[in-house]
């Protein structure tokens, strides 16, 4: 994958400074990004995995950037 690979939650968060929970709320509905949910086996937990691509990373990022 390379440079195509997409950034994790954790490594989002460390680029910008923002906390991971920040990262997680301003990209979990943005068109673009790879979210993979499922419940534990009781159902009472759920585990994500988002994977935010670096064009999408880039289109918020400037959207939120004072000009």
């Amino acid at each position: 994958m390379g440079e195509f690979r997409p950034y994790t939650v954790a490594e989002a968060a460390e680029l910008t400074g923002f906390s991971v929970q920040t990262i997680t709320r301003m990209f979990e509905h943005e068109p673009g990004v790879l979210v993979i949910e499922r419940k534990t086996a009781m159902g009472k937990q759920r585990y994500r995995s988002i994977r935010i691509p670096r064009a999408v990373f880039e289109r918020v990022i400037r959207r939120i950037t004072v000009k």
